[in-house]
């Protein structure tokens, strides 16, 4: 006679999630963590909108000159958009990243 098959556990540590929605402890975070993401995703949207509304309204046959006011009360006036955009000083991560795409862009590729 044949031994009977092996029984097969599986271990699990105690304190483990047993359900995706709980990572700390016993909160359902699922939701608060949607949130959040929205919550940036928008203010990443709204910060990219600014950087390019920036620069919008300079380009084209109609481009409006901006006047740019330094901390030490520079000012510049240009229409043209790589001396608007070297001007302007960012905070937001999501515009710097924008910046730094178009700094990219004019170096490598115009």
């Amino acid at each position: 006679m044949s031994a009977p098959p092996a029984a097969t556990t599986t271990a699990t540590k105690p304190n483990a999630p047993q359900n995706s929605k709980f990572k700390r402890g016993n909160r359902d975070t699922s939701t608060h963590d949607k949130e959040k993401e929205k919550d940036v995703r928008t203010s990443n949207i709204i910060a990219a909108k600014a950087v390019a509304d920036s620069v919008r309204t300079s380009l084209g046959p109609r481009g409006m000159d901006k006047m740019i006011v330094g901390p030490k009360d520079e000012v510049i006036i240009s229409n043209d958009g790589a001396t608007i955009l070297n001007k302007i000083e960012v905070a937001h991560p999501c515009a710097k990243m924008v910046f730094n795409l178009f700094f990219f862009i004019v170096e490598y590729v115009i």
